[in-house]
């Protein structure tokens, strides 16, 4: 099953790059409309959307997705249910098409909710006690944005069509229309994971690492992202600083979170968050186009990093704690190759493939006409970027091996090696094809010579503050445990995780056990249940007393009716 969808999937991928080439060269796209109703003068269609943007979007969810599959065969070798974790995985894909494709609210709610159900699914996948409660918080998280959807479907029957397409250039200035635009961010903040619904993402990490895989590069938490690209032109200025300063505030909290967590998967997961508060923030600036290039290369690099990662856990015996890695370059040079160009990549490393789009961000937010703070808060986070990559590369290459002094890790040829050389080539060369297809007029950016090198400064800034200020120390221990309390606090995402579960959860459980004992072990216990049981025992016992004495109690009953009949004469 693994190799079927294998070769569908690449072949699927490689179809839809070209359309998507052919289709943004001669600037068209095509709408598919199939009448699947007739019912007197009503008609439901299901309307299908195909330009550039869907077409080359799905092929890179294609490509993604075949070389996951193909390095799940291996990965998930021990598993007895190899197959339905394959169809959980193709059913994924697959409601992430129907959310691409869809210029209409009705069929975007079956992708939407068709990614949630299904993540819930693989997210509780291991089944332990974790597992649930990740998978729970996910599925909530989520409810949230799939409520927001289904606000703005009923708001838009006022309207005549759930095509939001005919309505995008209105929307802007129309104040009853802008409540679908607010509706829309909202299910698009929740799915990307943004403040204030980001503890779910980090949790969503005990799902197995294929689908992990899959869910922080092209599916999942990128489609908050992609529907905003889609709503992008009906925004006005007040919703585009809102969504600013949440996404910055975002990339922010998950660089410094990144920098004190320990978990392999869970700092690639924070540094998901952190490229997704980077999209939507270039986004809210007007450049959709560019939050798109950026979406595209991310998915690619963050990909090949999350499968890397996996093959070393896989090795690993399941450890994920990076203080028991260490001079892993010997063990397994080939993945920790790939994993250092990935790392590479995401910090921007000129001409592999994050450069040419991080960069580009960086310069023109550096040309925008907006406060310091944002100014600041932006290159704050492209430098923890760093510091927090460059810290990850210190605990796996260098030092000594931390883990056992007998073991048999190796890295032979396998699966899941031929999967991440299935990918390292386009995290290399597909960030410079990307920005002479979509950009294929130069761009001239004219910065002075300090704002040209704050990039280069903020990047050095921040590999001195990853190799040197969390790692050494001068009595060589880890200088990190001297933050404790600071740890806590950052590493714990400001405490959100919290917040989403026990600080919700504590009231109404408190008010139940109140509840619990005034009433269903109270009142209701009296005048209830049991205060019904003891009369109907009263009564029933009265019976008893009449059918065991019938002699005695026939005998009486003739004298009380005599006695009555005395009187009444």
């Amino acid at each position: 099953m693994c190799k079927i969808y294998f070769v569908m999937f690449l072949f699927i991928s490689l179809i839809l790059f070209f359309f998507s080439m052919y289709m943004y060269m001669y600037d068209f796209s095509i709408i598919f409309e199939y009448s699947v109703l007739n019912f007197n003068s009503s008609s439901i269609c299901m309307t299908i959307l195909f330009d550039w943007m869907s077409l080359i979007f799905m092929s890179f969810v294609m490509l993604i997705s075949c070389m996951v599959i193909f390095y799940s065969e291996e990965y998930m070798s021990g598993d007895m249910n190899l197959n339905r974790f394959i169809l959980l995985v193709v059913m994924f894909v697959f409601s992430m098409m129907l959310m691409i494709i869809s210029p209409n609210l009705i069929s975007i709610l079956l992708g939407w909710d068709g990614l949630g159900l299904v993540s819930y699914c693989l997210v509780i996948y291991y089944q332990n006690v974790k597992s649930y409660n990740a998978g729970m918080l996910t599925a909530l998280s989520n409810r949230v944005g799939d409520v927001a959807i289904l606000m703005s479907i009923a708001w838009m029957l006022n309207y005549g069509s759930w095509n939001f397409y005919f309505y995008i250039d209105i929307m802007k200035n129309d104040f009853e229309m802008m409540l679908i635009c607010c509706l829309v961010i909202l299910a698009a903040l929740t799915k990307s994971a943004q403040i204030p619904f980001s503890s779910w993402l980090p949790a969503a990490m005990a799902a197995p690492t294929p689908v992990s895989s899959l869910v922080h590069s092209s599916t999942l938490v990128t489609a908050g992202v992609y529907l905003l690209i889609r709503f992008n032109f009906a925004f006005s200025s007040w919703m585009c600083y809102l969504l600013l300063f949440i996404s910055s505030m975002t990339m922010f909290m998950s660089g410094l979170g990144a920098n004190f967590e320990f978990d392999l998967k869970k700092i690639i997961a924070l540094s998901t968050l952190s490229q997704l508060g980077l999209m939507m923030s270039i986004l809210c600036l007007g450049q959709f186009k560019l939050a798109f290039f950026h979406l595209l290369t991310h998915a690619l690099f963050k990909a090949l990093l999350f499968m890397c990662s996996g093959s070393i856990i896989h090795n690993f015996c399941s450890i994920q704690d990076i203080r028991y890695f260490g001079g892993l370059i010997n063990i397994m040079p080939l993945t920790v190759t790939f994993f250092m160009i990935c790392n590479f990549s995401l910090c921007g490393l000129p001409f592999l493939s994050g450069f040419y789009s991080k960069d580009l961000i960086v310069e023109f937010l550096s040309m925008s006409y907006l406060n310091m703070y944002i100014y600041v808060i932006y290159f704050l986070s492209i430098g923890l970027t760093v510091s927090y990559s460059f810290r990850l590369a210190y605990f796996l290459i260098f030092g000594d091996f931390n883990y056992l002094s007998l073991n048999s890790l190796s890295e032979e040829k396998s699966y899941m090696l031929n999967g991440m050389e299935g990918l390292i080539f386009f995290v290399i060369i597909m960030g410079s094809v990307l920005g002479w297809l979509f950009f294929n007029k130069p761009y001239y950016i004219c910065l002075p010579l300090f704002l040209k090198m704050m990039t280069l400064l903020v990047i050095m800034f921040g590999i001195l503050i990853g190799s040197f200020f969390f790692n050494f120390s001068f009595n060589y221990k880890l200088s990190g445990y001297k933050l404790m309390k600071v740890k806590d606090f950052l590493g714990f995402m400001w405490n959100m995780p919290y917040i989403s579960t026990s600080f919700i959860i504590k009231l109404p459980i408190m008010s139940g056990g109140i509840y619990y004992k005034l009433l269903d072990q109270g009142w209701f216990e009296n005048y209830g249940n049991f205060g019904i049981s003891k009369l109907l025992k009263f009564i029933i016992s009265i019976f008893q007393g009449f059918s065991s004495n019938h002699l005695k109690v026939s005998f009486m009953m003739i004298m009380i009716w005599l006695f009555f009949l005395i009187i009444h004469l």
